[in-house]
């Protein structure tokens, strides 16, 4: 599926990718509508009808990941509940073998995610993932998400990199097609980024259901 003589660095994705997404789904379309309408007096019914095209309408952008924004838009403090639910936060299976392969095998791993800096901390607090990466970078560094195309070029102002040469692995098929317009060669999606939900569609892109599918040899 890949020739691993061809990659020199590996961007990899968090939330969907290396973590189980359960956890963020879980997060925004069941405890954020309880804990809005246990404020508000409302139904949980009637606080997803409300929150739901919030999402939505901002869906893709810098503030849709941002943890500072919805904290003021919400009036709730999103950071601190996510440490409510941070039992969920979960490594999918083979992640852990797959980096430490990487590592064996000279490859460069760049943790690329759109997380707020925030839930990134939080991620890591409940993973062993920061030990096993040689860089990790939030969007909000750069201050776009991995959606649009030049997300890429900017990229290179942080993390130096051949996009010939570098595999983008990531659930986010937008960002993968911004990444292919860019000229980013090795593109891989991922089959199912929430454990218990069913397989996504990932169109024109390669995809595996695990890590151990792609995981290099040493």
């Amino acid at each position: 599926m890949l020739n691993w003589n061809e990659i020199d660095s590996v961007f990899l994705d968090m939330d969907g990718t290396l973590l189980d997404l359960h956890f963020d789904n879980h997060f925004w379309l069941e405890h954020v509508p309880q804990r809005y309408a246990e404020k508000h007096g409302l139904s949980r019914q009637a606080a997803l009808d409300k929150l739901i095209p919030l999402f939505k309408s901002i869906e893709g952008t810098i503030n849709w990941y941002c943890v500072d924004h919805w904290t003021k838009e919400l009036d709730l403090d999103i950071a601190l509940l996510k440490e409510e639910v941070q039992h969920l936060i979960q490594v999918h299976p083979f992640v852990i073998e797959f980096l430490q392969n990487l590592e064996k095998a000279g490859k460069r791993r760049v943790l690329v995610t759109n997380a707020h800096q925030k839930s990134l901390a939080l991620k890591m607090k409940n993973t062993p993932l920061a030990g096993l990466l040689d860089h990790v970078i939030s969007a909000h560094q750069l201050g776009i998400p991995k959606e649009e195309n030049h997300f890429w070029d900017k990229l290179k102002s942080l993390e130096s990199y051949e996009p010939q040469r570098t595999l983008l692995i990531d659930d986010n098929l937008v960002a993968l097609s911004s990444a292919k317009n860019y000229g980013i060669k090795h593109l891989m999606a991922i089959y199912k980024p929430d454990s218990q939900a069913g397989l996504k569609e990932v169109g024109e892109f390669q995809a595996i259901h695990s890590f151990e599918e792609i995981m290099p040899q040493i």
